[in-house]
């Protein structure tokens, strides 16, 4: 076959190719990219994508960044950036419960660098829960939202007690029912244990200090999938030695 016609049935065979094929690559592209550590470059390739799981993954590969990597006048407009794709992204699929978790995930960090008052004003804690919620409306079985619910009922609590628990229906029982839930669905996720670990110890590092200790040396046993796991990973690590008084 000649360069002519060869090109010419590229051409043909692109057209009549199942909706979403090309698409499929690329998504898979951004992913490569986000599992070798490089957020940025992940968000951006998944964000020129325009569809809901290209901006759900654009908005967590910005999450992380931002919270793990940017430096500290870089944080919040990440963030801002994050909440504005995973916005996008649940638009464009309400179905899509990874839309719902980014947005909640996005939210909670920007929050953070906010300030409490300022996020409570605004309405976040509750705006957070909610998406959450949303995504385990869609996805019941999703271990990544019930971790996402179980930090924010353990975040919520450690910070704001019985005014929490009032205004948000935040509890500890709660929390520790989502983690357990979590650890169930995705036993072998490093970053279930480790969350699950955080979380105890925010609650009552005194008393949730020996399981916590299993939960950290379970966790980093397990084998780092991606660079976002490495980045866990050193967290667990320091941790652990704090905790064992290094």
């Amino acid at each position: 076959m000649n360069t002519s016609l060869f090109r010419t049935f590229l051409t043909i065979l692109y057209m009549f190719m199942p909706a979403g094929t090309a698409g499929a690559q690329s998504i898979e592209e951004a992913r490569i990219v986000y599992a070798e550590g490089r957020f940025m470059k992940a968000a951006d390739l998944a964000q020129v994508l325009d569809t809901s799981e290209g901006y759900a993954l654009a908005a967590n590969s910005l999450a992380i960044y931002g919270y793990y990597i940017a430096p500290d006048s870089e944080k919040e407009g990440l963030f801002k950036r994050a909440e504005k794709l995973a916005r996008k992204a649940s638009r464009l699929d309400a179905a899509n419960p990874e839309a719902h978790l980014q947005l909640a995930h996005a939210m909670g960090r920007h929050a953070q660098v906010m300030g409490t008052l300022k996020a409570l004003n605004e309405g976040y804690a509750s705006q957070v829960r909610d998406a959450i919620q949303e995504a385990l409306r869609l996805d019941p079985d999703m271990a990544a939202a019930h971790l996402s619910f179980a930090a924010w009922h353990a975040g919520a609590v450690s910070k704001g007690g019985l005014l929490a628990r009032l205004l948000y229906g935040a509890n500890e029982e709660d929390a520790r029912a989502h983690f357990e839930r979590a650890l169930e669905l995705a036993p072998q996720e490093k970053i279930v244990l480790f969350e699950y670990a955080f979380g105890l110890l925010s609650l009552d590092a005194d008393h949730n200090r020996e399981k916590a200790r299993d939960l950290l040396k379970r966790g980093i046993q397990l084998p780092s999938k991606d660079a976002h796991d490495r980045i866990i990973h050193r967290k667990a690590v320091e941790r652990l030695t704090a905790l064992d008084g290094g």
